[in-house]
């Protein structure tokens, strides 16, 4: 049965329904207008704030201005202000240092650094074999405090990681802060002549136990992730496996990350076809970077602790992620995000967090860190002791790392038909 409505009845409706549309057109419309001025009000305020401090700073200051460093100043502060620790400024000058040739000889005192944002220090997350740093005592876990006379916390980590380098044959002083147990310090002041360092980032051997033996386990340390890294660290495995090494164990203990295209080009060699690493930004784009179907197929374990830093965070993750490893050691520092540095027209820059990192198939780890899958401490006898003066049979976590590799050795030998 149809039911016949009345023309007026039927404009009444259709009316209705157009002004419908376009109060909820309105609201939408009006509702984002109103964010976006409020955005630019909060925006106009602060600028307006700053605007009057000049205005009385200029006419009742009784100093000097220095506008250069005034304009610099104002933006590192802003930058402070996003409440980032990573987020920094750079003057003219120390953006071309930061920008030097990084494939050039590396002149320094041979130290691998994160940010400690709880102390407003640079913690040395590795200290370089055959380096002035090793030479002089420095030890994973230090705090640099001060560098000369100028506190880190007041320079910014940036700035100071700058004023730490320097031509071969100057001198670095600074102020190290070392843990002594039960949250005590010992301040200790360093005065070191800066040299060319061999920039070797992956080292290896065949695991030795105590009597000498040579085992079919290799070990390789990565100190960190460069552009020579990924050619060093394929050289370690060739070498490793034609020498008859059948289990491998991954050191990124005091590893603080590195470039993108050095894990990425790792992660491509070890893991089969397949996402290795996703990223996303502020708009909620995500890209994902794929692995092709080459892979390296050996037992694996992967040594890690609080110093193990953004990409070797992801390092770490990808390989449990595809069930190819497993995780010795204790949580790691929990960097998860990636800065990028973006030059200004006056020859500065300002480095900023501008995606989150994501594993393959698990979270994101920013701020958490990663939870081994066997939680082993370093033995208290050899905790001070610098990583590369410690022996195989004494270090507690690579030996918790064999046991592991042992146990799946075994229980593969066991399902074998």
């Amino acid at each position: 049965m149809k039911i016949k409505l009345p023309i007026g009845t039927v404009l009444v409706i259709v009316l209705l329904a157009v002004l419908l549309t376009f109060q909820m057109t309105y609201l939408a419309t009006s509702n984002k207008y109103s964010q976006k001025l409020a955005e630019i009000t909060a925006q106009t305020n602060a600028y307006r704030k700053l605007a009057s401090v000049d205005e009385i700073v200029r006419s009742l200051y009784i100093g000097e201005i220095d506008e250069a460093a005034l304009s610099d100043s104002i933006i590192m502060g802003y930058m402070r202000g996003l409440g980032d620790k990573y987020s920094t400024y750079m003057n003219a000058e120390r953006f071309k240092e930061l920008m030097r040739d990084e494939n050039a000889d590396l002149v320094g005192i041979g130290i691998l650094v994160i940010y400690n944002a709880e102390y407003g220090a640079i913690e040395i997350a590795g200290v370089m074999p055959d380096s002035p740093a090793l030479e002089a005592g420095l030890l994973p876990g230090d705090l640099i405090v001060r560098v000369g006379d100028e506190y880190v916390s007041d320079l910014g980590y940036y700035v100071a990681i700058e004023k730490m380098r320097g031509e071969a044959g100057t001198v670095a002083e600074f102020t190290v802060m070392r843990p002594a147990g039960d949250g005590f310090f010992d301040e200790i002041e360093f005065t070191i002549t800066r040299r060319h360092v061999t920039e070797q980032t992956v080292m290896y051997h065949r695991y030795l136990t105590e009597d000498g033996t040579v085992t079919d386990i290799g070990i390789i340390k990565i100190l960190q992730f460069d552009a020579k890294t990924p050619q060093q660290f394929i050289a370690a495995v060739d070498e490793l496996t034609r020498e008859g090494v059948d289990k491998l164990v991954f050191d990124v203990r005091y590893n603080p990350g590195g470039e993108l295209d050095s894990i990425t080009e790792i992660l491509d060699y070890l893991l089969p076809e397949g996402p290795i690493i996703r990223a996303v930004d502020r708009n909620g784009k995500w890209d994902t970077i794929y692995s092709n179907a080459s892979s390296i197929d050996l037992p694996m374990a992967v040594l890690v602790n609080g110093s193990t830093a953004s990409a070797a965070e992801l390092f770490t993750s990808a390989l449990r992620d595809y069930g190819k490893a497993v995780v010795v050691g204790t949580r790691t520092f929990g960097k998860g995000t990636m800065q990028s540095v973006i030059p200004l027209d006056d020859g500065s820059a300002i480095s900023i967090s501008t995606r989150m990192y994501y594993p393959p198939f698990s979270d994101n780890y920013e701020g958490v860190g990663i939870a081994p899958d066997i939680v082993v401490e370093m033995a208290d006898e050899v905790k001070h002791i610098n990583i590369y003066k410690i022996n195989d049979w004494q270090d507690t976590q690579l030996q918790a790392a064999i046991e592991a590799l042992m146990s799946l050795e075994s229980i593969s030998a066991d399902n074998e038909p």
